[in-house]
């Protein structure tokens, strides 16, 4: 389980591509690196992946055609940068919402808006989606729990705050650029719930 709140980016130091398969190594900060161990789950991008390999902060996962197919983390190249968060533990203070790191698509970046403090970015808002994505809800963007602000037939925006820009990789982004999203999970089963009784009533 992750919070969406993210400790901080890695940078991308390897890649090993192969058919329908890639092994990715990320440089973490070395004051992130505590209690490593094989088989940890750490959310990179939002993504949960499984620690394989790990050589004090260089870090590896193995990532299958599922995962590439699914997140822009097929998109990435040397150099790169991505947000990862470590899994919560129990008692860890929960500042964003419960995320599993399960990523449901990429959207892309339409518009960003820059200010003195703060930046507005607008994303898509897939039809396939879009039930989930209300006003004032939360979702899961490259790992980050936000807030929607507002939310259009079409598109959907987030602020960020001048602390998000310079813990995550958000403050890189570009127009068109590829975000993993993760619906918030108490939305959906809401929406889910009250859809599937609203089809199942019989008329009086």
């Amino acid at each position: 389980m992750f919070t969406g709140i993210v400790q901080g980016r890695a940078r991308v130091v390897a890649i090993d591509r192969r058919d329908a398969f890639m092994q990715l190594t990320l440089e973490l900060p070395e004051a992130c690196c505590d209690d490593l161990r094989i088989g940890a789950s750490i959310a990179i991008n939002g993504t949960c992946l499984t620690l394989t390999r790990f050589d004090r902060n260089r870090i590896d996962f193995d990532l299958i055609a599922a995962t590439l197919s699914t997140t822009n983390l097929g998109e990435l190249g040397i150099d790169d940068e991505v947000n990862f968060e470590r899994a919560a533990r129990v008692g860890d203070e929960i500042g964003g919402h419960t995320m599993s790191g399960h990523i449901y698509r990429t959207i892309r970046v339409l518009t960003i808006e820059k200010s003195a403090d703060n930046r507005i970015i607008w994303f898509e808002r897939p039809e396939s989606l879009a039930r989930y994505l209300l006003p004032k809800g939360f979702v899961g963007l490259n790992g980050c729990s936000l807030t929607l602000a507002q939310v259009e037939p079409d598109r959907f925006s987030v602020y960020l705050i001048p602390e998000t820009l310079r813990m995550t990789t958000f403050g890189q982004l570009t127009e068109g650029a590829a975000v993993n999203v993760e619906i918030d999970p108490q939305t959906q089963a809401i929406v889910d719930t009250v859809e599937r009784y609203l089809a199942e009533r019989q008329p009086l």
